[in-house]
Formats: C-alpha cells, sequence, structure tokens
C-alpha cells in the first residue's frame, strides 16, 4: 500500500501529466482547423483525451472522468468519421479543453478530492451531446469501397458476413432468475447496426423433465455489421456480465486497421494489455478477467497473451502485433537516455550550491596565489577547471526549449483574431532555442503584450491590407536565436508599423516630452514603453488602458534585458529583445574604483583602452573618438560618487548594447571571473545601473552592473545635457595607438 506522501506525489504527477496532455490535445486541434483531415492529428487528439479520462480513474476523479467522456465520445465520432469536424465544433473542443484545465487546477493535492459544481459546465455538457445531431454523416450515403477508410466497418447495402463483427454469447442459468430479458438486449444491439446473422446455441439444452422454467440454458453466435467500436459492443451487455460469457472479436477487413493502429500508438508503455486496450482490440474488463485467469494459474504462470487467444479474446495476430510493438519500445528505450522529472526547486538548490562552489573555489585560488606555492596554485587551478564544467553541466539541466512558451500563441493568436475578425497567422522560428526555465517562465507575460499588441494595433484589417497592396492574410512571427553570448527574441508583424506622429502627439499631451524637443524617430518610439501611454482613442478588453507595453518594459529590464523597436512604415514592425542565458551564473569581468570593485557581464564587454588622465576632462559624461566614431562615456566614480584612486591613468571599457557602445572610465582592471548573482534587498531596489551583487574569493562583496540601465541613463544626460557635450572635446583614439588593450591581458 502507498503511504500518503507516496500517493501525493503521484498525484501532483497526474496534474502535471494532465496539463500536459491538454496542452497537446490543443495543439492538435489548433494543428486541424488548418488540416481538418489530418488522422495523426485526429489519433492523437484521441489518445490525448483517452489517456487523461483513465488516469483521472485511477484517482477517482469522477467529475473529470465524466466530462472528458463527453469529449472522449464526441471525438471518437469524428476520428471513424461519423462526425464533421467543423469550425464550431472546433471552437467547442477549444472550450472543454479549457474547461478541463480549469477541473485539474481544482484538485485538492492534500486530499485528492475534486468538488466540482456540475452546474458550471452543464451547458458545455449539453453542447458535447446534442452537437454532433446535426452533423452525422447519412451512412445511407456511404459508397461500399469507402468501409474499410474508418478504421472499422460502417454499414452499407454491399457488407458481407465475413466483414461483420462475430459476437459470442453463452447466457448462465440464473440471468433470467435475476429479471433478465436476453431478447432485449438483443433489441439494443440492432441499434448499433444490422444484425446479419443470429445462430442459436442449444447444447446445454436439458431433457425436457429436467428443465428448470427459471433457467436459461442458451447461447448465441451473432454477426453484427456496426460502426461502433469494441467497448460500444461490450456495453451492451454491461448489466450482464456477471451472468453471461462474451466474446467479441473484430470483422477480418478492420483487423489490418487495429494492427496498424497498435504500431502507431505512442511508445509510453511497455504492457501488452494496456497496447491492446490502447488499440481497441481489448476492453477494459476482458484485460480484468484475463489477468485474473492468469493469477488463478499461480504454479504454471502462463503469458498473458496465451490467455487472451485461449480464451478468444484477441485474434493471435493481434497478439503478435502487440508483441512486436512492445519489443520495439524496448529496443528503442535501451538505445536512448531515459529520462525523468526533477521538481524545478530541487535544480535551483542544486544551482545556488553550485554557485557557493564557485565561490569557494575562488577564494582557495586567491589564496593559493598569496601564498606563492607552485604546487598549491596548480591544484586550485584544477579545481577551479572542474568547477566551470559542474557549472555549465548544472545550467544546462535548466535549459528548455523555447518551442513550448511559442506554440501556446497559436490558442492567443486564434482567439484573439477573431475577436477582432482579422485574419491571421502565426509563424514559429527558432522553437529549438535553449534558454532557462526560470527566464522562459518569467517571459510569459511580456510576450502575450507583444502578441496581442501586434495583431490589435499593428496588422490591419482585411479591407486595408488590400487597399495597401497586401495579402488579406496577416502574419505575425516568433523568433528565438542566439547571438554575442545572449538569446534575442523577435515579435513581428507585417502590419502598417508605428505612427510616430500619434506617438509623438500623444507623449506632447501627457507632458511626456516638451513640443519643442528635438527627438529622433527611434527616440519617439520607445516612448510607447512609458507608464499610462495609450495610442488607443477607446479602452477595450484588448487595449487601451497604457499598462500592456509599460509590463512588457518592467519584466524586460528584471531579466537583465533590452528590447529594441524596428519599424517601417507600412511594411511592419518588429519588437526585438535581448537576454541572457541564464540568471544564475554568468562570466564578468571585475574592474574597481578606489577600494570598490565591481562586476561587468562578459559578453557585453567589446574591448578595453588605456588614457593619460590629463586627456579626460574630468565630466561625468562626455564623447570620446574611438576610431572616427563618437563614443559616449560615463565615469562611474562620478555615476556613483565614488572617490577615484589617485593615478595619472584612466582605463575605458567599451561595452555594447544592442547595437549601442559606448565607454566606462574606471581605476583598475582585474580580469575575468565566473560571477554568482546575488539579488539585491528591497533597501537598495532604487539603485540605477546596479542589478546585483556577487561575493568574491576575498568575501569582499562586488556589484554587478546594470548596463542596459546605463545606457538609458547615459542616453537621458547625453541628450538632456548638451552643454556638458561641449565642454568635453573628442579625444582621437585609434586602434594600436594611446596604449589601447585587450581585456584579459590586464589581469592580475
Amino acid at each position: 500500500m502507498l503511504n500518503d506522501q507516496q500517493w501525493s506525489q503521484l498525484l501532483l504527477s497526474f496534474v502535471e501529466e494532465a496539463h500536459d496532455l491538454a496542452k497537446q490535445a490543443e495543439e492538435y486541434l489548433l494543428q486541424l482547423e488548418q488540416t481538418p483531415t489530418d488522422e495523426d492529428a485526429i489519433n492523437g487528439l484521441f489518445r490525448a483525451m483517452h489517456t487523461l479520462k483513465g488516469s483521472a480513474g485511477l484517482f477517482s476523479l469522477t467529475p473529470l472522468v465524466n466530462f472528458t467522456h463527453h469529449l472522449e465520445s464526441l471525438l471518437m465520432k469524428v476520428r471513424e468519421g461519423q462526425q464533421a469536424l467543423t469550425p464550431v465544433l472546433l471552437d467547442l473542443l477549444l472550450r472543454g479543453l479549457d474547461e478541463v484545465n480549469a477541473m485539474v487546477e481544482l484538485i485538492d493535492a492534500d486530499s485528492g478530492e475534486l468538488v466540482v459544481d456540475e452546474a458550471r459546465h452543464a451547458g458545455l455538457i449539453a453542447a458535447l451531446t446534442s452537437h454532433d445531431d446535426s452533423h452525422l454523416i447519412p451512412l445511407t450515403t456511404i459508397e461500399p469501397d469507402t468501409c474499410k477508410s474508418f478504421g472499422r466497418l460502417d454499414k452499407c447495402a454491399s457488407c458481407d458476413q465475413e466483414a461483420a463483427w462475430h459476437i459470442s454469447l453463452r447466457l448462465q442459468p440464473e440471468i433470467l432468475g435475476n429479471g433478465f430479458d436476453p431478447a432485449s438486449f438483443l433489441r439494443y444491439l440492432s441499434r448499433l447496426g444490422d444484425i446479419l446473422q443470429l445462430e442459436l446455441i442449444d447444447d446445454a439444452l436439458p431433457a425436457l423433465a429436467e428443465m428448470d422454467p427459471e433457467s436459461c440454458y442458451l447461447g448465441m453466435e451473432i454477426d453484427l455489421c456496426t460502426t461502433a467500436g469494441k467497448a460500444e459492443i461490450e456495453d451492451v451487455f454491461e448489466f450482464i456480465r456477471d451472468f453471461c460469457t462474451l466474446r467479441i472479436l473484430p470483422p477480418n477487413a478492420a483487423l489490418d486497421d487495429y494492427l496498424r493502429l497498435i504500431h502507431e500508438l505512442p511508445e509510453t508503455d511497455q504492457k501488452i494489455g494496456r497496447i491492446l486496450v490502447a488499440s481497441g482490440l481489448l476492453t477494459e474488463l476482458e484485460l480484468d478477467q484475463a489477468l485474473r485467469l492468469q493469477a488463478a494459474d499461480a504454479q504454471q504462470p502462463r503469458p498473458l497473451g496465451s490467455v487472451l487467444v485461449e480464451q478468444g479474446m484477441v485474434p493471435a495476430q493481434g497478439v503478435n502485433a502487440a508483441l512486436a510493438k512492445q519489443q520495439t519500445v524496448r529496443e528503442k528505450r535501451n538505445q536512448e537516455n531515459s529520462q525523468i522529472r526533477v521538481a524545478a526547486h530541487k535544480l535551483d538548490e542544486l544551482i545556488n550550491l553550485v554557485g557557493e562552489l564557485v565561490i569557494s573555489a575562488a577564494g582557495a585560488q586567491l589564496r593559493a596565489q598569496l601564498k606563492g606555492d607552485a604546487a598549491c596554485i596548480e591544484s586550485t587551478q584544477t579545481v577551479n577547471l572542474h568547477v566551470e564544467q559542474i557549472r555549465e553541466a548544472a545550467l544546462k539541466l535548466r535549459m528548455i526549449e523555447i518551442g513550448d512558451t511559442f506554440n501556446r500563441f497559436h490558442r492567443v493568436v486564434r482567439d484573439v483574431s477573431q475577436q477582432l475578425g482579422k485574419d491571421i497567422r502565426l509563424e514559429i522560428q527558432g522553437a529549438d532555442t535553449e534558454l532557462d526555465k526560470a527566464v522562459i517562465d518569467r517571459l510569459a507575460d511580456p510576450l502575450t503584450h507583444l502578441v496581442r499588441n501586434a495583431i490589435d494595433h499593428g496588422i490591419e484589417p482585411a479591407d486595408q491590407r488590400l487597399a495597401a497592396g497586401k495579402s488579406a492574410e496577416g502574419h505575425l512571427r516568433l523568433d528565438a536565436y542566439h547571438e554575442s553570448g545572449m538569446i534575442v527574441i523577435e515579435v513581428a508583424d507585417d502590419g502598417h508599423g508605428l505612427n510616430t506622429r500619434r506617438i509623438r502627439e500623444k507623449a506632447v499631451a501627457r507632458g511626456l516630452i516638451d513640443a519643442q524637443a528635438n527627438l529622433s524617430d527611434h527616440d519617439v518610439q520607445m516612448l510607447i514603453f512609458a507608464a499610462g501611454f495609450s495610442t488607443a482613442d477607446n479602452v477595450s478588453d484588448l487595449s487601451g488602458r497604457g499598462v500592456g507595453m509599460d509590463v512588457v518594459r518592467s519584466a524586460i529590464d528584471a531579466l537583465r534585458g533590452t528590447i529594441e523597436i524596428d519599424s517601417r512604415p507600412g511594411e511592419g514592425c518588429t519588437f526585438r529583445i535581448r537576454l541572457p542565458l541564464t540568471l544564475a551564473i554568468i562570466d564578468g569581468f571585475l574592474i574597481s574604483l578606489g577600494d570598490d570593485y565591481f562586476v561587468i557581464p562578459l559578453d557585453m564587454v567589446t574591448e578595453c583602452l588605456e588614457l593619460e588622465a590629463d586627456q579626460l576632462d574630468g565630466a561625468a559624461y562626455g564623447y570620446l573618438d574611438l576610431r572616427g566614431r563618437p563614443l559616449p562615456c560615463l565615469s562611474l566614480a562620478a555615476h556613483f560618487k565614488l572617490r577615484e584612486a589617485p593615478s595619472k591613468r584612466r582605463n575605458i571599457i567599451v561595452v555594447s548594447h544592442g547595437r549601442q557602445q559606448a565607454g566606462l572610465i574606471v581605476d583598475h582592471l582585474h580580469g575575468e571571473l565566473q560571477t554568482v548573482i546575488k539579488p539585491l534587498g528591497q533597501l537598495f531596489q532604487h539603485l540605477q545601473g546596479i542589478g546585483g551583487s556577487t561575493i568574491l574569493g576575498s568575501g569582499q562583496v562586488a556589484l554587478i552592473l546594470d548596463i542596459p540601465s546605463l545606457f538609458r541613463h547615459l542616453h537621458t544626460h547625453v541628450e538632456a545635457s548638451p552643454a556638458d557635450l561641449r565642454t568635453s572635446q573628442p579625444r582621437q583614439i585609434a586602434a594600436g595607438q594611446q596604449g589601447e588593450t585587450p581585456c584579459n591581458s590586464s589581469a592580475t
């Protein structure tokens, strides 16, 4: 027996599996909206619902079982070709999946109970049960040659006996005494199809003098032509299962379809009985009965397949196909690396411990260098090498593909475009790009705002697009790729682009900028990220409140990322997000100002320069001429109000952020190091230009610079203080002159 902790763990695994199955089902539905006849998608959709229903039954989640049963029944008709997959039905099924997700969220993780007000989805159940009445394909219209296309035989005028289900029924004597009339079950069976042949078996009939009028001695051999599956035929005799022996064999014409279905089943179960049940050749009741027969012969246990064949439950061909499937699964699993699910908090604990190990290893190396012991230094270097390998391996554990996050927007685009009456197609690229799970989890909200904004504001209605010479269908693209040690995510549309003039008018009206301000188009476009800013005239369910883009900017800043806008009037707009690959441990470059240490993310460092102190005029902000191009510079000492170290020379670190470059004036360069990022407390959240902290090997705290924030601060002061720029005369710096050095050459 399972204890409470084990049961709770199983329940949590089911909840996670249920969400995964619902997500798979939604993806299949959205795929079927484009290609309604995709048999693989239809089969995958049905299997997802069937698996969800079965798993919910194991935990006695009756409301979820009952609801998914309605979805499964409707999907069965779609799968067998009896139900047309119309847009109305797709909407209904999507609503049903939303209800499934809502019910899964209501499962009590402690008690394992699911309490649902049945009235809340009574209307949805009524729609599911009644929807197929008006969309059934008339059986009389099916041509004889199409019978096999549905995977089971359908009723048609030319079907012969060999192509029918065969039902072997043996009634027990006490069935009449328990109030059951066998004829009533035959009449109900005829509702499923045509009874082509009925042979009465009276071998057990005794002599007239020995006959008991309250006992039944008959059996029946029945050939039934029907569209129903094996489970549905078995359900006809559900009430008399304890008073009869029932065997149901599929039509010969359909057996090949069952064998093909076994071959196409997902490779997730190695038990032969479950394979046969999933294919439809075996029912749950038959499997239970066969397992009992197998267990009864404890001295000489027989293989389950042999029991199934001997009892006439499954044809030998079906058992052989299931055995072949079982062997294929085992061989594939032996070849592939096995996967296990690990709770996210356990990975977080591992990353934290690796971070502490990085700090401890750096401290050991520093001590070894101070002591000057060559052997000790060599040993600590080896340890640091292994620590770096452990760090990289640990971080890869949290790296997941961004495709799952992108795929959820198929539903968003579908629902929002239908709400707005637009025809929009979503294109996904770079779905296999990997990113830290902590980053992906926090990307959902900003991406949702950008996608909804592109649909609502960016892409025009069909009539406007046609008038502009575009296709009536709008295009929205989600893309992800790596660039310079960072990940870039693009949300692009082919709409009319940002209206710079309107943005400027709104900004002036709200007092965000002065009417006489001379701003570039790019600067004006970035105003859409201001809090409360919106160009919409009316507030709707989708936009108009001025909070969406502000949320985007805040979320990206919190991830130490940046966002750029590339708008082309009449052609479209692209929002480009740049993010670090991970939020836990990074490669950094250590610098100092006097006795204070700072770390710059190494992937943002371009080069290092060295100048005489008298070549700098001491201003906090200014320009230097870097190989003929102006380089805006920021004195970190002046910015943070720190005292500079007395020195005749100053170092300038050139950092890049997107397409921009700037120089940071510092005192000393100390080289590269692995940096474990520690978040700042609430007391220091107001600091501009600081994104976190780390602990050096010496135990001293170093602050990690927030380069995007410094860029915005520098940009603001450079634009707002032209007088300062006039006092800072450009200095000529050429490659190979004025002491230019690579960054790692100054490491100590």
